[in-house]
């Protein structure tokens, strides 16, 4: 939640937990043979998020970082994220991937003056991939993510769990020298990930922002796009947009919860410096 700029490298992405404004991976299908095992060399971008869901303020990050390509048969790490490939079928694929979203300081944010800072949360967990219709380039499928929060910054401390199904349509060139996707989901969190992001304790609560304790249920809808181009051998050119709608979220009524939906955008860029002369999937 996740903001979620996308991350190709060993440390993840600038957007929301799927609950924390985590930026999204950009999409890219299943390589073919003849790509490179590996690559390496530097990532970067910008967005701009709400500072967690809900919020009426926003954070602007930008960053650069080294990127990490890994294309095995089990470990893999490339433009859809990092993680392990438990299983592989012409039409389901079972994965282990993890996520990160930044932090969000309280002395930024005016709904949560004088709480305590939001961490950033480090996700990981299954993700089952059903792949729906396939058309030329241009597939359909279901993804069905589970994925455990732990906070950084407080000894990796347990904040619940979310679950986030969507549809992903992406399409693309043979070629590979651009790719889209389009995407809808919903993310759902138990009650210790929505206390972590709209509780407000009793010695927090002020004339203007009451006690408040959250639950389980529906923390947003969600629909993105995003596309890349390869604008020559070496560099590739990415941008998103995301709407977030929390009209229906189990917790409207905190006090934190200031805005019912929320914009995120961002570009950004990929250098391969170097790759290997091995193939993936030899």
């Amino acid at each position: 939640m996740k903001v979620r700029l996308w991350t190709v490298v060993v440390v993840a992405a600038l957007a929301a937990p799927a609950v924390a404004q985590r930026v999204e991976p950009v999409p890219v299908p299943a390589p073919a043979p003849d790509l490179p095992l590996w690559e390496v060399g530097l990532f970067g971008g910008a967005a701009s998020t709400p500072a967690y869901p809900g919020a009426d303020d926003r954070s602007q990050r930008a960053l650069v970082l080294p990127m990490v390509i890994y294309r095995g048969k089990v470990l893999r790490a490339d433009r859809s994220g990092i993680g392990a490939r438990l299983l592989n079928t012409d039409r389901v694929e079972l994965d282990v991937g993890f996520a990160l979203s930044l932090p969000a300081k309280s002395d930024d944010v005016g709904a949560r003056a004088g709480m305590p800072d939001l961490n950033s949360l480090l996700e990981f967990g299954p993700r089952l991939k059903v792949r729906l219709a396939e058309t030329g380039m241009s597939r359909l499928r279901l993804e069905l993510p589970l994925r455990v929060p732990l906070e950084l910054g407080n000894g990796f401390k347990r904040q619940g769990l979310v679950f986030e199904p969507r549809l992903v349509a992406e399409t693309g060139d043979r070629s590979g020298l651009w790719q889209a996707d389009a995407n809808l989901g919903m993310v759902f969190g138990n009650a210790r990930l929505n206390q972590y992001f709209y509780d407000v304790a009793p010695q927090y609560a002020t004339a203007e922002r009451p006690a408040y304790q959250a639950d389980a249920g529906l923390m947003m809808t969600r629909l993105g796009v995003s596309l890349s181009r390869r604008v020559s051998p070496d560099w590739r050119l990415f941008g998103f947009t995301r709407y977030d709608n929390l009209s229906h979220a189990a917790n409207r009524d905190s006090p934190l919860l200031r805005k019912n939906s929320g914009w995120s955008a961002g570009i950004g860029f990929t250098w391969t410096i170097h790759r290997s002369a091995a193939r993936a999937w030899e």
